[in-house]
């Protein structure tokens, strides 16, 4: 069975966080599948990778995630949510992925 691409995973895990929390209204809920995925993505980041490349990423998915708040007050929830993840898929498949 092949893997989900780390990028998928990081990507789906702030878009679905965000929509677990906003459909739900548990941003707790939220916040268990935004911890899932940034954890799976991670372990995958590490393998594919190496543990220096997999910090970065996991750096990055924080600061995308605490960047789409402010963001979102100046563009919408939703299209600030999907710029975030776009940037951590980008930044995974650039390091991560892209390497078979």
């Amino acid at each position: 069975m092949a893997k989900v691409p780390s990028s998928v995973v990081a990507a789906s895990g702030l878009v679905g966080g965000y929509g677990v929390a906003r459909w739900t209204r548990k941003r707790q809920l939220g916040g268990v599948v935004l911890a899932a995925a940034g954890a799976t993505a991670a372990r995958q980041w590490r393998e594919r990778a190496g543990g220096a490349a997999a910090g970065a990423l996991s750096v990055a998915y924080v600061a995308a995630f605490a960047g789409s708040h402010p963001l979102a007050k100046k563009v919408g929830a939703w299209p600030a949510v999907f710029g975030a993840a776009g940037a951590v898929a980008l930044a995974s498949w650039a390091v991560a992925d892209r390497r078979g």
